[in-house]
């Protein structure tokens, strides 16, 4: 995999935590600060508001890191799974990415992602299923319990959105990077201490390096990671498998995700031979972040494909990626949940 291209100065921090740079502790007294509002905003709202179970359970799905972890790849499982089950599923987000004149929004698969953001449009494109963006996380359950029937709500992202009740948790966690250097922001990636984790229902390890997270008495926790499906040409629903490639394994690599380095390296495992660019999480591009001096191959994810809109040349493709979850984890949520269709 050859060298990053055009790295911003946002992708730049988010590296030197993984990285573990000296120079990051020099901001630790901000890290410190950090920490003790946000344990006393979790305290507050905690205390004021002391939330009433919806009608129907609520999930949250989130992490206690910046950057991707891999929500959206689960959340699209999820939903995938529950609904083969029988359960109606809704989708609440904030939408970050989007801006919308009125909330709640009601996202369809027509939706502009300037309103509704990439990952929402994603997760309502692939599972057809109802999903709502307001700011205002507990406005937004509230539209799908008293306007939809939905046996089941889950939160995209909002772990630490407190003033929402939820039932049960789940943090997913990038075990391939794991934690960088373990501090809060900004000296570090972590939202919340690693502590937080013990607090959940379910840890969901996202990736394939055998490392486990040492919590001694923590929650159960299951393992999964992101495959490759195949790749189709920007605009075509038509897959192919790698077997079917007959263009140059040397390909541009663009990727605005939290994590475009995982999307890499998933092309390294295919066999390709990436030139990496990647950008900023949400950001959109644009065809000059797809223009090449060069005749080679550009692969993209499809959370950026869903919200591309420029002139696609004939070279641009898109990988699609599949989670598989575990049966035991699908039925203890269901348990957990309290859901009882078959």
């Amino acid at each position: 995999m050859k060298g990053l291209i055009g790295v911003s100065v946002e992708r730049k921090l988010v590296n030197a935590w993984f990285q573990k740079k000296l120079w990051l502790w020099s901001l630790l007294p901000l890290s410190l600060v950090f920490y003790v509002l946000g344990w006393f905003r979790r305290k507050c709202l905690k205390w004021w508001f002391k939330t009433e179970p919806y009608k129907v359970p609520v999930l949250v799905v989130g992490n206690i890191s910046v950057g991707g972890s891999g929500k959206t790849p689960f959340i699209i499982a999820l939903v995938n799974r529950l609904e083969k089950k029988g359960y109606v599923v809704g989708v609440v987000s904030r939408g970050y990415g989007g801006t919308s004149a009125t909330y709640p929004l009601i996202v369809s698969a027509d939706t502009s992602p300037s309103l509704c953001g990439d990952e929402p449009l994603l997760i309502a494109t692939v599972c057809k299923c109802m999903v709502v963006v307001d700011p205002n996380r507990v406005r937004a359950v509230t539209t799908l319990v008293d306007h939809f029937s939905c046996d089941i709500i889950l939160s995209d992202d909002g772990m630490q959105h407190y003033c929402m009740h939820r039932d049960i948790e789940v943090a997913v966690v990038d075990v391939d990077r794991g934690f960088g250097n373990g501090l809060m922001l900004p000296a570090g990636p972590l939202r919340e201490p690693i502590s937080r984790l013990k607090t959940v229902d379910f840890v969901v390890l996202n990736g394939q390096s055998g490392n486990q997270l040492n919590l001694a008495d923590g929650p159960e926790s299951y393992s999964v990671s992101i495959e490759p499906v195949g790749l189709r040409k920007f605009g075509s629903d038509v897959l192919i498998d790698i077997s079917q490639w007959s263009l140059s394994k040397q390909v541009h690599a663009v990727a605005g995700i939290g994590h475009p380095e995982r999307f890499a390296a998933t092309l390294v495992a295919m066999g390709f031979d990436p030139c990496l660019s990647p950008k900023n999480d949400h950001q959109s591009l644009t065809y000059a972040d797809l223009n090449f001096v060069d005749s080679l191959a550009v692969i993209i994810t499809a959370k950026d494909a869903i919200k591309y809109t420029g002139v696609a040349s004939e070279n641009l493709w898109v990988l699609e990626v599949h989670m598989s979850l575990n049966d035991l984890l699908i039925d203890n949520i269901c348990n957990r949940a309290g859901l009882i269709k078959s």
